[in-house]
């Protein structure tokens, strides 16, 4: 839980010019790996998931059918 100190620093902050300059400039210079001529590559991301699950070392668990007969949502 934050104090009314830091409550009011806060809010001061928010209000600053600088502050949202700075985040303005961020935000313009920022990018998304996974964007290539304005549009989502589905593959790239493709690529990074399974690049991930290697770091990881995660392996997938086999299929397992669901035998359910009667399932209610």
């Amino acid at each position: 839980m934050l104090s009314e100190k830091e409550k009011q620093e806060r809010l001061e902050m928010a209000g600053s010019e600088s502050l949202l300059y700075d985040m303005r400039r961020l935000k313009a210079v920022s990018k998304n790996a996974f964007v290539r001529d304005g549009k989502t590559d589905i593959d790239l991301y493709i690529e990074f998931l399974n690049a991930y699950n290697d770091f990881i070392n995660h392996r997938q668990k086999p299929f397992k059918r669901i035998k359910e007969s009667k399932m209610i949502l």
